[in-house]
């Protein structure tokens, strides 16, 4: 149920772009984004079922400006980035990006927007990082606690984190691919998300 939730939400924040003359607070990035992503999706479930490299292409367009692929992945990597060359960083954020966006893409297909309710911002817009906390209603009528964490940047603020009934997206694939890299090594990992990642591609290219 947990990676259902992220993958319905995880990409359907970042359609808000702040606009450049009227910032906007963490908040009023997430509720248009959720709204924007409702009606950009509308109607299209089917087409992007059946076509799974338009949803990626979908995906990427909308959320590579909006997230902070580089922030998200050194929180991952934590201990490992420091001792990362600059070549292996590189790969290891487009690997991981890549990897992230197709393991959770299909999720987007159920996403309705009357299933998400924005709570009242009680952060600090002074602070680097902000949450945005929300509640999310799924089929069966159970309500489920996501939060959304945020970081400032000079266009705007960009999401990096989900965390779902207190569960962070990030902590758990840093403790899965921490396990991974300390039984084989960093660039061991990066070649197998690089692995998953083409062999996605080439599922979806066949129509799988």
């Amino acid at each position: 149920m947990r990676a259902r939730i992220l993958a319905l939400l995880l990409f359907a924040v970042p359609f808000a772009a702040a606009n450049a003359e009227d910032e906007q607070d963490p908040n009023q990035v997430i509720e248009e984004a959720v709204s924007l992503f409702a009606s950009k999706m509308d109607g299209r479930n089917e087409e992007l079922a059946a076509d799974r490299a338009a949803l990626y292409a979908l995906i990427d367009e909308i959320l590579l400006p909006r997230f902070d692929r580089k922030f998200a992945a050194q929180v991952v990597l934590a201990k490992h980035w420091r001792s990362a060359s600059a070549a292996q960083r590189e790969r290891f954020i487009e690997a991981f990006y890549q990897a992230l966006v197709r393991r959770y893409a299909d999720g987007l297909l159920e996403f309705q927007r009357d299933m998400v309710t924005i709570l009242p911002f009680r952060g600090d817009l002074s602070k680097p990082r902000s949450r945005v906390r929300s509640t999310v209603q799924l089929t069966d009528g159970t309500k489920v606690s996501v939060d959304y964490e945020l970081v400032k940047r000079e266009s705007g603020w960009l999401l990096f984190n989900v965390v779902i009934e207190g569960v962070s997206y990030v902590r758990n694939f840093r403790a899965e691919l921490d396990s991974e890299i300390r039984a084989s090594s960093l660039d061991a990992v990066i070649s197998r998300l690089e692995s998953e990642i083409v062999g996605s591609d080439e599922s979806a290219a066949a129509g799988e």
